[in-house]
């Protein structure tokens, strides 16, 4: 029988720089010269056979007769792809308290420590324990955020106990973690967390200046007051006990290189460069605190060639934002980003009970319940698992999500990396059935997507060794 060399099925895009990047079904890719990919479209077999084996085995290429054998590889590598959609809740996010004692003009979300009646009851923290355990995920990752949930460091003992009480006989593999400005931990608090295997997650926005003009409390030192958690963590749980996270404000924008410089100095071994959200009271100062896609996008550039000088110094930091989008490039197997789902694992994937007592189907979609939008509660805490996943909320986040049903995702060569963001929609449009290309989320993901894909081509050996190792799937990209 003769072969045929035949072009296969694939999505494609002309990048900045003028090169293209070439999509197959499966979600491998290449990048072409513009005038190797009018050859690849017009006369694939007089391209270099070593060129046209490398197009084949990223099903670019193929025979005109594929073989069952193929045909079951293509099926596997998008299953892959879109595994982490079915797996079951894995994320399940309790909120103990809306109370803090930070007042961020940014916040989505916290209440003053004097506000009442934003506190989760115990038999809704029980419930929401017990649900957890209806998932079935193999391994849960169980977090505590707030406001800040250290203010109720009692609800979080709970939790925990019960949780591994329960886990005794289910012997799932859970991680406890736990997102806390740290002002209020103690050396108590911190055996307790050493001894049920607890992370922490903090905010440090930058400099000592940048984090406390974001994050004010009335003595002005909330700096001084989280690097005295992160150390009193680090001395009595372990040097890796805490991981930071930053929000990118307009007073942010100027300073990237100084931000990253931080987290180096501070010894972070990774940062993500993350945009504000426009989500709950966030929101409502919008004039005041907001920016472009391409305000972000420069931000970003900078950030990121930072983090890039860093590792070439011999300083090991991960920027989480790049490795989100290399694991989508790059790897076989989907780390399971939330945002970047098809269709949304928001509600599938992770779960949020908080403290209203109702179940939301993402920590934005909670931020949106406090300025009046509750169109995203799933249900009751202590509803069934199997009823919250056909809820009406959830049904209408997996058809505003499905990238099959949309033109405009249809033709575009990341459809198999991205996906729409329906509660991003809903919280920027009131409705999740927005054009996605009308969103921000997809305005500033193809600008992302265009940038590491540049970033691919031009990467000498070491730089690419280094983007493949980002690419590889952690308990960290899942959020």
């Amino acid at each position: 029988m003769a072969y045929v060399t035949q072009v296969q099925p694939f999505r494609s895009r002309v990048l900045p720089d003028g090169f293209v990047v070439a999509t197959a079904r499966s979600g491998d890719h290449a990048l072409f010269s513009a005038e190797e990919f009018d050859q690849f479209q017009q006369s694939p077999a007089s391209l270099p056979l070593r060129r046209q084996a490398e197009l084949r085995a990223r099903f670019l290429l193929g025979d005109s007769a594929p073989s069952a054998g193929m045909r079951r590889l293509m099926n596997s590598r998008v299953a892959a792809k879109r595994e982490t959609v079915s797996a079951g809740p894995a994320l399940h996010i309790i909120v103990p308290t809306l109370q803090c004692a930070h007042s961020c003009r940014y916040c989505q979300v916290s209440r003053s420590l004097h506000d009442q009646g934003h506190t989760l009851s115990t038999a809704d923290l029980d419930a929401a324990c017990d649900t957890i355990f209806e998932s079935p995920a193999s391994t849960l990752t169980v977090e505590f955020q707030g406001g800040d949930p250290l203010l109720r460091f009692d609800l979080i003992e709970r939790a925990i106990l019960r949780i591994q009480a329960r886990n005794a006989f289910e012997g799932r593999r859970i991680r406890f973690v736990v997102a806390s400005t740290l002002h209020q931990l103690d050396a108590a608090m911190c055996d307790f967390f050493k001894t049920h295997g607890v992370y922490l997650s903090t905010s440090i926005d930058g400099p000592r200046d940048l984090h406390n003009r974001n994050r004010p409390i009335p003595g002005r030192d909330a700096y001084e007051r989280t690097l005295t958690g992160v150390d009193l963590a680090r001395r009595h749980i372990g040097v890796d006990a805490v991981a930071a996270l930053m929000t990118t404000t307009k007073a942010s924008l100027d300073q990237p290189e100084a931000i990253v410089d931080e987290y180096v100095r501070l010894g972070f071994g990774e940062i993500f460069l993350r945009p504000l959200s426009s989500y709950g009271f966030a929101k409502r100062n919008q004039a005041l605190l907001g920016y472009s896609v391409q305000d972000f996008f420069r931000f970003y550039q900078r950030g990121l060639q930072r983090v890039l000088h860093w590792n070439q110094q011999g300083v090991v930091i991960r920027e989480v934002y790049a490795s989100i989008l290399l694991n989508k490039m790059l790897s076989t197997f989907d780390a399971g980003y939330v945002d970047l789902q098809s269709p949304t694992s928001a509600g599938a994937s992770v779960l949020v009970y908080n403290y209203d007592g109702y179940i939301y189907p993402s920590d934005e979609a909670r931020m949106m319940a406090e300025t009046g939008d509750t169109s995203l509660r799933m249900g009751r805490i202590g509803t069934p698992l199997e009823a919250l996943l056909v809820s009406p909320a959830r049904a209408e986040l997996v058809k505003a999500s499905k990238v099959d049903g949309m033109a405009a995702c249809q033709a575009c060569p990341y459809s198999l990396f991205c996906a729409p963001n329906p509660v991003d929609a809903q919280a920027q449009f009131g409705t999740p059935f927005v054009p996605p290309h009308n969103t921000e989320h997809c305005q500033r993901h193809l600008g992302m997507f265009d940038a590491m894909f540049m970033a691919v081509r031009t990467a000498d050996e070491t730089l690419l060794d280094l983007f493949h190792a980002w690419a590889r799937p952690t308990a960290e990209t899942q959020v």
